[in-house]
């Protein structure tokens, strides 16, 4: 329970996301905002909390674009970004698409998370940015 509300995070999450720590700089892009540092962090044995992206707009659920884009815009830069999430549309694969940055989205499904092979191919997909940066 978080603030009186029932979330399903599996034990699973947290080495998921530490072994992405070294190959990434990791933000919380979340409706959570500071919420996520205050409650993710122990939840998930993070060894640190993580920079929360600020969003101008309240989450949306309308169709109408994902409601993070201005902000992980602005975020990304011209910097190569992935993005993990459960809530990717067609406004995020757009917006994927015309970046001139490498790009990776990562479509989680809500009830199963962040999976091994999917940690794997972000793992495979950093080291070779970072093969071709050096």
């Amino acid at each position: 329970m978080v603030d009186g509300i029932l979330h399903h995070i599996r034990r699973e999450m947290g080495p998921r996301i530490v072994a992405l720590l070294p190959h990434f700089e990791s933000v919380w892009a979340t409706g959570w905002g500071e919420r996520a540092n205050e409650h993710l962090v122990f939840m998930l044995g993070l060894p640190a909390e993580l920079e929360v992206v600020e969003f101008a707009v309240a989450p949306s659920t309308d169709g109408s674009g994902h409601w993070k884009l201005d902000a992980l815009t602005e975020r990304a830069g011209t910097r190569p970004a992935a993005w993990i999430d459960d809530g990717h549309n067609e406004a995020c694969e757009a917006w994927a698409a015309q970046r001139e940055a490498p790009t990776m989205l990562v479509s989680t499904d809500p009830y199963v998370g962040l999976t091994d092979e999917q940690v794997d191919r972000l793992v495979d997909w950093a080291t070779g940015i970072n093969a071709r940066e050096d």
